[in-house]
């Protein structure tokens, strides 16, 4: 009983840990969404999106009607997209997505990731050709056939589909982002989550004790507020 407890504990505060790093990020993509395109979400796509990967992280109601609302406030912070690239220990490559309101503080923040563990932030776009830039879309299985689905799905820019235990993952070039999720409307499929990725070209398989290392210098940099997604080439 007392090692049963132990474990709940354990995945509680793992849930609450991890909560406490996403939903900052998810909110900061809310607020920016809105601020960009209009706080309604059946008007301004890019909000749609980020209030439904915010959904799938099981992000309060509350949380993300306070992070519209933000947008519309005088005093709320401009932030900027920008990203950085670097290698890592044992040569991984990493591209870093970030939002900010103070680059200054942001770069120097990731490059001091990078130099602790032995890497560095390159020029950008030295990694550019090492990943492509896809949409992703998540949505449920259930009782739908991914041949039909990808046939019905070609013509508004899918590329590929991957069946993974119960999630059907489409992909396409970015550019087919707002084709892909209108077809997905069109035939009335729920999407659970949805994001544009960067997928690596050449991936690379590394050994446990090197994604040690790596992981810990990802853990850093997945920790900063600035940061919403970090890439890698790991296989």
């Amino acid at each position: 009983m007392g090692r049963a407890f132990e474990y709940r504990r354990a995945a509680k505060e793992k849930r609450w840990d991890k909560m406490s790093k996403v939903f900052p990020k998810l909110g900061k993509a809310i607020t920016m969404a809105a601020k960009e395109g209009g706080s309604d979400p059946s008007m301004n796509g890019k909000l749609r999106t980020a209030i439904q990967n915010a959904k799938s992280e099981n992000m309060p109601k509350d949380n993300i009607d306070a992070a519209i609302k933000r947008a519309t406030q005088k005093d709320i912070a401009a932030f900027t997209e920008v990203n950085y690239e670097g290698k890592g220990p044992h040569g991984v490559l990493v591209y870093v997505e970030c939002a900010t309101d103070n680059p200054t503080r942001t770069v120097a923040n990731v490059k001091m990731y990078f130099n602790k563990a032995g890497g560095g932030v390159v020029p950008n776009g030295s990694l550019e050709f090492m990943f492509d830039r896809k949409c992703v879309f998540e949505i449920e299985k259930g009782e739908l056939d991914a041949e039909e689905l990808e046939l019905e799905l070609i013509d508004a820019g899918c590329e590929e589909i991957e069946v993974i235990e119960d999630k059907i993952f489409i992909y396409g070039d970015y550019t087919s982002f707002g084709t892909v999720a209108k077809a997905l409307e069109d035939l009335n499929v729920e999407v659970v989550k949805s994001n544009l990725q960067r997928i690596p070209t050449s991936p690379v398989e590394f050994t446990d004790e090197q994604l040690v290392d790596i992981e810990k210098m990802l853990d850093r940099i997945e920790d900063d507020d600035d940061i919403q997604q970090v890439f890698t080439n790991i296989a």
